[in-house]
């Protein structure tokens, strides 16, 4: 395995590297644990004692919690947990009542975690635990976010081409230039997740989240082994759903404040294309001296009505952003201190 860091880290947009590495206030260390490590599991209970072993060893030391969320496991997932907390102190359960899936995992994790430090990692045993301290040591060189990049990926090739291309989707829409957003493997700052809602399977994105609201994002190379026991839970809806996804949260970061922007945007550029259709059908009629009711002036009518649907639309999200924000509480902006 290659142990050694990568160094390529997102740059983060002004004032914040400029005045404070840190854009999120620190929480004192007093009455707060050093590490919360969430787990999410589902229909795992022969990967369970193993990990349970990996995790502790590579955590001796350390302040620590583990914090399992079975999520709606069929097999002796839950009942080994249990039998695991009833020696290991350093364990929490949280137990849903049906399979909702690892993105609520996550959440519930986020929300229920005790650390000033938060790492994720699948519990299928292909995520290795001794890369923890890897993570950790990247976020103590000033990193709000650290995601892990499964560098030689031990998964066939029907997977593996697709999150390359889904990697590079996200790379481009939201601008945090890491290399694997689908790896599990990813340790926070408390501070960074703070606030955050998780939906869908909008846990690939959360260190895009994070960026848009001025966290800075690194990456460390991990190891990455195969699957021994059990299947995989994905499937090849996974590229759709992640796609749509994506979508979503690059929208949701970079026009949640100002959705008409964006559909306003688009609305104008139609009223442009059909001014130009207009403008071509006229010369037209002027020299030919006849106007002709074709299907190129039929779709500049058509333009201009959806040129017109969208600022409309534009409007109408606009307020219901701004209600959404006056009734959730929610801020449209994150402190730095």
């Amino acid at each position: 395995m290659n142990n050694q860091i990568y160094n390529h880290s997102t740059t983060l947009p002004p004032p914040f590297h400029k005045l404070n590495k840190h854009p999120f206030p620190r929480h004192k260390k007093g009455g707060r644990m050093e590490l919360s490590v969430i787990i999410p599991v589902y229909n795992e209970e022969k990967n369970l004692l193993i990990l349970h072993r990996e995790l502790a060893k590579a955590l001796q030391g350390k302040d620590y919690e583990l914090l399992f969320v079975n999520d709606g496991s069929t097999d002796r997932s839950l009942a080994l947990l249990k039998e695991f907390k009833t020696k290991d102190t350093h364990i929490r359960i949280i137990d849903f009542s049906r399979n909702f899936g690892q993105t609520a995992a996550f959440q519930a994790g986020f929300d229920h975690a005790k650390g000033s430090i938060i790492v994720t990692l699948d519990a299928d045993l292909q995520n290795d635990p001794a890369d923890i301290p890897l993570l950790l040591d990247k976020i103590a060189h000033g990193f709000d976010v650290v995601s892990g990049w499964r560098h030689e990926r031990k998964d066939p090739i029907g997977k593996t081409i697709p999150s390359r291309f889904s990697n590079w989707l996200a790379r481009k829409l939201t601008k945090v230039q890491i290399h694997d957003s689908g790896c599990s493997l990813k340790a926070y700052r408390r501070e960074a997740v703070e606030g955050i809602q998780l939906y869908g399977e909008m846990h690939r994105y959360i260190p895009a989240l994070c960026f848009f609201r001025g966290a800075s994002v690194g990456e460390v190379k991990v190891n990455h082994r195969p699957r021994r026991f059990g299947k995989t839970k994905y499937g090849w809806k996974r590229l759709i759903n992640g796609s749509l996804d994506l979508m979503y949260v690059t929208f949701w970061g970079s026009y949640s404040t100002k959705p008409l922007h964006f559909l306003g945007f688009l609305g104008i550029i139609q009223y442009a294309l059909a001014a130009i259709i207009f403008i071509e059908q006229a010369i037209k009629a002027v020299m030919l001296r006849r106007l002709d009711l074709g299907p190129l002036l039929l779709m500049g009518v058509l333009l201009i009505i959806t040129g017109t649907l969208f600022i409309i639309f534009g409007f109408i999200l606009e307020i219901l952003i701004r209600s959404y924000y006056m009734k959730s509480g929610e801020k449209p902006y994150a402190l730095r201190r």
